[in-house]
């Protein structure tokens, strides 16, 4: 069994979240009143990690554990938002 940290960072615009390789372990995300798709890849322009549609509606929270060991980006997560998205990771 794989034991390590589990660390968080937030984005509300789009760009690098964390550098190095890790482990996204799940996320907590707000819409901002835009629908649209949340998009983690691994660094800017590399493969699809993870994608998500979130609703227009404003205060509406949700979250997600990744089952496993999580999805390993070895270029540092990276994340596409719709406006007024906002994100929260757990990696690891």
């Amino acid at each position: 069994m794989m034991q390590t940290d589990v660390k968080s960072a937030h984005a509300e615009v789009t760009g690098l979240m964390v550098s190095g390789r890790v482990r996204l372990k799940g996320y907590q995300c707000l819409a901002g009143g835009t629908a649209g798709d949340i998009v983690f890849t691994d660094g800017n322009g590399g493969a699809e990690l993870l994608r998500f549609n979130i609703p227009a509606n404003t205060n509406n929270p949700f979250a997600n554990l990744i089952p496993g060991e999580g999805i390993l980006a070895v270029n540092g997560i990276y994340v596409t938002l719709p406006t007024a998205a906002k994100v929260t990771v757990f990696y690891g």
